[in-house]
Order: structure tokens, then sequence, then C-alpha cells
């Protein structure tokens, strides 16, 4: 049986994919941090903070994994930018921790390190769809842990830990924080239609288009790169994990709102504003189709119905 770690586990993309994982017939260790609750679908726990080696290591021998999926990050960018120390430190230093553990007590577990689009920056600018081999130009510190991260990954590759680097576009669904914008505008709405929030529903760059995808599908493709080492096959060492189907913001939240019998207002909150933002991010995903045969499955709009579900009962369970 694969025994498979899954750090950040209590996030938002980990509670789904050690659900997804349990459901394929992995058995699941849940790595958390130390004052996190215990995973609800894990078959084992293990607590530490990555940035620790010598616990990060100890965590290692006691789940004896043989496979790895790296999510636990500081993934929010204006996070990033506030606290950039704590986004270096955890986002770089925390995985050469996880690499060196690994090299010292699983040096055959296959590690799938889930870096970010993000990466690709500057270079969304051209306005076509970018692949793998696409020149990262990051625009915040978030996405520039990322890539250097991903150097860190590359490195230990080379030196013969099996693995890949998964690029994922923006993927939304339920339970994800509504720092991010679908999950956001569902927020809003479902405060409105509650009579908790003015009728203005708050906004950054509706003109941005994005790739778009469901977090069940982006950890349906995780499940599908942790059956290559079972394959015998060449890979490449990075797959972008997208639709290739750019979708405008403005779009999505017209989506949204029509679901909504409130007559809500939206206005522009300038503090919703990236100073990088870019006009169109789009992903190829030719590389991950031709090797896994993976692509996207799940209705779009089926996507925001249960985002927005999701916030109307968080918002009716806690006023």
């Amino acid at each position: 049986m694969q025994r498979t770690l899954i750090t950040g586990a209590n996030g938002f993309v980990g509670q789904i994919l050690c659900k997804t994982l349990q459901q394929a017939g992995h058995y699941v260790i849940a790595l958390t941090g130390v004052t996190s609750p215990l995973a609800q679908h894990a078959n084992q726990t293990v607590q530490c903070d990555i940035r620790d080696a010598g616990a990060l290591e100890q965590a290692i021998v006691e789940s004896a994994p043989t496979h790895v999926v790296h999510l636990a990050a500081i993934t929010n960018v204006p996070v990033s930018f506030r606290e950039p120390l704590l986004t270096w430190q955890t986002n770089v230093i925390g995985s050469v921790n996880l690499l060196q553990a690994l090299r010292n007590k699983a040096p055959n577990a296959f590690v799938l390190f889930v870096s970010s689009s993000e990466v690709y920056g500057a270079s969304f600018k051209q306005g076509v769809a970018l692949h793998e081999d696409s020149l990262c130009q990051p625009l915040n510190p978030y996405a520039a842990s990322k890539l250097a991260a991903e150097a860190a990954f590359n490195e230990y590759f080379r030196q013969g830990q099996p693995g890949v680097i998964v690029r994922p576009f923006n993927h939304i669904g339920a339970q994800q924080s509504a720092d991010f914008v679908t999950a956001s505008f569902a927020r809003q709405i479902a405060l409105i239609e509650a009579g908790h929030q003015e009728p203005t529903l708050q906004v950054g760059n509706l003109d941005a288009s994005r790739d778009f995808l469901d977090v069940n599908d982006v950890c349906a493709a995780y499940v599908q790169l942790l059956q290559l080492p079972q394959r015998g096959i060449d890979y490449p060492r990075c797959f972008n994990i997208c639709s290739g189907q750019p979708r405008k913001i403005r779009d999505i939240l017209d989506e949204m709102l029509a679901m909504s019998s409130a007559d809500i207002r939206v206005t522009q909150d300038p503090e919703r504003m990236r100073p990088s933002d870019i006009p169109s991010a789009i992903g190829d995903g030719h590389a991950m189709r031709n090797i896994t045969g993976w692509q996207p499955a799940i209705n779009l709009h089926s996507t925001l119905e249960q985002l927005l579900a999701y916030w109307r009962l968080k918002v009716a369970t806690t006023s």
C-alpha cells in the first residue's frame, strides 16, 4: 500500500487531497502544524513546523512515506508582501528541510512539490498560453519563493530523489479562504443576502482573465502523478495543471451574481488591486494530458454553485 504523506494537510487543498487519496486506496499521513487539529481524512497525523529541520526529520521517520505531496506554504500574495521573511523561511527553507529529511530517512520516496503558476509572472504579459519551458519572471515574494524552492527540488532530483514539480493554475472551491477572489465574491454575496453587509460588493480588477480549475480536478491530477513511479515510463520533471481556457473575472462575478436574487451593486476597492496584476494568465497543459491523460472534468458553473452554497451555510451558522 502506498503510504502518502501530505504536508499542509489542514489547508484548503490538503483537506480535499487527503480525502481523495484515501478514496484512491492510499494510506494517508497528514502532516500539520504543531497547534493544528488532527486531520479529518487521514490514517495517521504527525505534527511539526516544517521550519524545524530536526522535528521534520523525526516526522519522516515516524511516517515512513513511500510518496510525499508538499503543500505546506505561505500561499497568499498580499501576506507574502507583508511577511517576506516568514514566506521565504516557510516556502524555501521548509522545502529544503523536507528534501534533506527525505534524503536522510526516505531516499526512495516519490515527492510531488506543489509550486504555482505565479512563477511565470511577467511572462504572462505575452498574452499566450505558457508551457513548462516558458521563462519564469516572478512578480511577488510568494512567486519568487516558489521558484527558489523549485530550484532546490531540481537539485535534489538531480542527485537522485524521485519526484516532480507541479505548477497549478487558479483552483477554487468550497472551504477556500475569502482572501482569494471567487471565495471573496461568494462570501460577500452570502453576507449581503443575510443582511450582514450593505448591498455593495467590493472587488479588485475584474478585467483580468485567469485559468480557473475546480480544486477536485487539481487533486485528481496529483493522484495521477503519484502513480508515475509504478508506470515505468520516462516523464518530465515539471507539469502545468491547467485548463488552457481563460475566464474573465468579470464573467465569473456575473455568473455568481445571477445565482442570487439580491439587488447587489459592484464597486472597485483600491485595496484589492494588486500592483503587479497581469491582464491574462493561461497555461498550456499538453504535457500533463500526454503523460497521464488527465484533463479537467468538472464544469466551473457547478463549482461556483457549490462555493456560494458553502458560504451561505457558513454565514447562516456563524451569525
